[in-house]
Parts: structure tokens; sequence; C-alpha cells
């Protein structure tokens, strides 16, 4: 499941400047000012985004849970098919088949059993890899709108992503992290809370 969970963090790319409306934020960011020749650059953690902003944290359960149906689902049809398969062998041992007719037909059902089993695995890797990759651009999508309407004021020429040590260095006074994690909960509306407001009204 790690590898859905943190696919996000390799769809984060530097974002450059925009130009839109600025939302207030409850914290400023560290002096901007810096040596590069004029050109103003900051820096996002991308660790402490995905664990602090409402967005990544509710898709990160709504992506465990459907993993964990997933491999729930694929371990009982999985035991189903070994119990068949060592039924099969059971009885072509003990010669507990009437006919090399009946023996056959058991096999090809087996083998149907199994082949429905690898086309359900394929389905469910590929609605979970679905979900990942929504889940992906809209991250990518909340960050864009975002910054466009924060970097009005802040003007900045680069923004970058900061993940491990893909920047060997970078001085905190450039870390715009806090602020960018409060100005999108702020702006964030709960994807679960929608879902249980539209069951409500349904009922």
């Amino acid at each position: 499941m790690k590898k859905y969970m943190f696919m996000a963090a390799a769809a984060l790319v530097a974002l450059a400047s925009c130009n839109n409306a600025s939302p207030k934020m409850d914290e400023q960011p560290a002096a901007t000012d810096n040596a590069t020749g004029g050109v103003k650059i900051a820096y996002v953690e991308v660790d402490s985004l995905m664990t602090q902003y409402e967005f990544c944290k509710e898709f990160t359960l709504i992506l465990q849970k459907k993993s964990n149906n997933a491999r729930n689902t694929l371990n009982q049809k999985g035991q189903a098919l070994q119990s068949a398969m060592a039924n099969f062998q059971q009885k072509l041992n003990n010669n507990g088949f009437t006919s090399r007719e009946q023996a056959e037909s058991q096999q090809a059902a087996i083998q149907r059993q199994q082949q429905s089993l690898q086309e359900l695995q394929a389905r469910l890797e590929n609605e979970l890899g679905n979900e990942t990759a929504k889940y992906n651009e809209g991250l990518r999508d909340s960050l864009q709108h975002f910054l466009a309407a924060y970097n009005k004021d802040k003007k900045y020429d680069l923004i970058l992503t900061k993940q491990g040590d893909n920047i060997l260095y970078a001085n905190k006074r450039y870390d715009i992290t806090n602020d960018v994690i409060n100005g999108l909960n702020k702006h964030y509306k709960s994807t679960l809370k929608v879902e249980a407001e539209k069951k409500e009204e349904k009922k």
C-alpha cells in the first residue's frame, strides 16, 4: 500500500509563481530576501505537507481502506482456490473420481476459478491505481491554485518541493511550508464531511 500512499509525493514538482488574489495566512513565512541575483526562491517540505494537509490525511485513510478491502477480498478468493486445488489433488490421489471426464471437468472449473481470481486482482489494482492518480491530481491542483493566489503578494520566482535530500541544503528562512499548510487547510472542505452530508440529504 505504501507505493500508492507515497506516489503523491513523487507527483509534486517545482511550482513556479503565478498571479491571482492572495488569501490571508495564520502564519507568515520567514524572511524572503536572498542573495540570488534578484531571484526570489522558497521551498515546501513535502513530508510535512503529506502529514499535516487535511486533504492528504483524508485520502491516505481512504486509500488504505480500499487497499485493505481489496487485499481481504483477494485473500478470501485465494484461500478458496487453494482449498479447491487441495481437494482436487486429494481426490485424484485416492481415485475419488468416477471417470476421467469428471476429473477433467473439476480441473477445468479450478482453472476458471484461478483465471477469475487473476482478473479480479488486475481489476482491483487498476481501481486503486486510478484512485491514487485522482488523489495525485487533486493534490497537485490544490497546490497550484493555492500558490497562484498566495504568490500575488509574495512574488516568488521559484517555489520548490523539498523531500529527503533532493535539495542538499536549504536555509530555513526560505521555508514556507507552515504558511502553505495553514492556507491549504483553511480553504479545504473535508471530502469525508461532504460525503456524509450527501448521505444525510438522501435520507
